[in-house]
């Protein structure tokens, strides 16, 4: 099976405990898995996402670098390892670990099944549309927009250096994972991203889970846009498939002729494929 976590393309390289600054005291870190975002202001933190324990344990690092202070409140954008695994290293540290209702549903449930439910450190305390939180100056909020990437991603809005974690909800220039059994949507997907072109300004910046080795995972609304154009040519793929009666098998033989040129490259095209089918074929 294809593992969409450690995709060698589409996952930020390998680096060295790195706090990157955006605006005001916002920043991003990313090593292995998921970016992960941070506030570090003088009166608390938030972070947004973990990766993996290994890297969890240089992002503890890294924070205890610029704050000695605990962690008012840990964000997982959704539930998938890559984003989630990390919260282990931070069960003593963080006050809140915050998610949707669906991404606890869905970790637990993936969890139970690995007989894994002892070894993670799942959401305690988790919300069906928003969430809202002030950490000194800054005024952090999370937000729910409906079934896309999985039926749990969220998007979190740190207002005044008006930097946004959307997680996994845009792919920079890499195939997409889909995840149909725990509730992913391409159709309501591209809705997901249209609230979000049309709520946040031109001045926003966009921090998102993965890139394609040679773009960045600091996105802008035209990235976003560029990613609802692969999402609306996957649907007329889809619904093409099924109006003709082609069989997926044909079409991951040589899935790229039947797709068609689109930005996106790499690794991983079946999984757009296979969710597509399910979603518009069976």
């Amino acid at each position: 099976m294809y593992d969409h976590f450690n995709r060698r393309n589409c996952t930020p390289q390998l680096q060295a405990n790195i706090m990157k600054r955006i605006r005001n005291n916002v920043g991003y870190f990313k090593e292995k898995g998921g970016t992960v975002g941070w506030l570090i202001n003088g009166e608390g933190i938030v972070v947004v996402d973990t990766q993996f324990a290994p890297q969890a344990q240089n992002l503890k690092m890294g924070i205890n670098q610029l704050s000695s202070k605990n962690i008012d409140v840990l964000f997982n954008t959704h539930h998938h390892k890559d984003h989630t695994s990390g919260n282990v290293v931070f069960k003593e540290m963080a006050s809140q670990i915050v998610a949707h209702k669906n991404s606890l549903i869905n970790q637990m449930a993936e969890a139970i099944h690995a007989k894994e439910e002892n070894e993670i450190c799942f959401p305690n305390f988790t919300f069906e549309n928003d969430f809202n939180v002030s950490i000194g100056d800054e005024t952090v909020n999370a937000h729910y927009y409906g079934p896309a990437h999985t039926n749990g991603d969220i998007v979190i809005h740190f207002e005044k250096a008006n930097v946004v974690h959307i997680g996994d909800l845009v792919y920079n220039r890499c195939y997409p994972y889909i995840d149909k059994k725990n509730g992913a949507s391409i159709k309501n997907w591209i809705n997901v991203l249209g609230i979000i072109l049309e709520k946040y300004d031109e001045d926003t910046i966009f921090i998102t889970g993965h890139a394609l080795q040679g773009y960045d995972v600091i996105v802008s609304k035209e990235d976003i846009k560029a990613f609802i154009n692969y999402l609306e040519k996957l649907i007329l793929f889809g619904e093409d498939c099924k109006h003709r009666g082609i069989p997926k098998e044909a079409i991951l033989q040589h899935p790229i002729q039947f797709l068609g040129d689109t930005e996106w490259s790499g690794e991983g095209i079946e999984r757009s494929i296979n969710a597509v089918y399910e979603e518009f074929c069976m």
